[in-house]
């Protein structure tokens, strides 16, 4: 994964270049395609996803709730709390997705301060509402 690119997303915008460098070891890119399931809700939570492309519908209990696109992240609450999913997210288009694995972030939790600090503040403030503030 490209450091500088990890860089553009919101969520990793106030790392060092050097935490940058090393998140880019850990973090995936994958890329999806329209109506994809990214996570169901119910399901166990072992990724953190952030958007670089594309967008999702954020489904409660059958209803759209919320539409996420590049910058959002979701699965915060289940890789850190380890909580069941919430909700269930569909890929809308086309996407292009960074994961990090619940286990890369409690291995780089001191690295990664500032981003599990946002993380955190996004669990509290949503209160285990899957949409997120916007």
């Amino acid at each position: 994964m490209d450091p500088h690119e990890l860089g553009q997303i919101p969520l990793f915008s106030d790392l060092s270049e050097d935490d940058l460098n090393a998140l880019a070891t850990y973090a995936d890119e994958v890329t999806v395609s329209e109506g994809k399931h990214l996570v169901d809700e119910g399901g166990y939570a072992y990724d953190l996803f952030a958007i670089v492309e594309g967008t999702a519908q954020v489904i409660v209990t059958g209803e759209v709730v919320a539409e996420l696109g590049p910058g959002d992240f979701f699965g915060e609450a289940g890789v850190l709390g380890k909580q069941q999913r919430n909700a269930t997210v569909v890929a809308k288009t086309r996407m292009r997705l960074v994961t990090l694995t619940g286990w890369d972030l409690r291995r780089m939790r001191r690295q990664l301060g500032p981003v599990i600090d946002k993380l955190e503040q996004a669990i509290q403030q949503r209160g285990g509402n899957p949409v997120p503030e916007r």
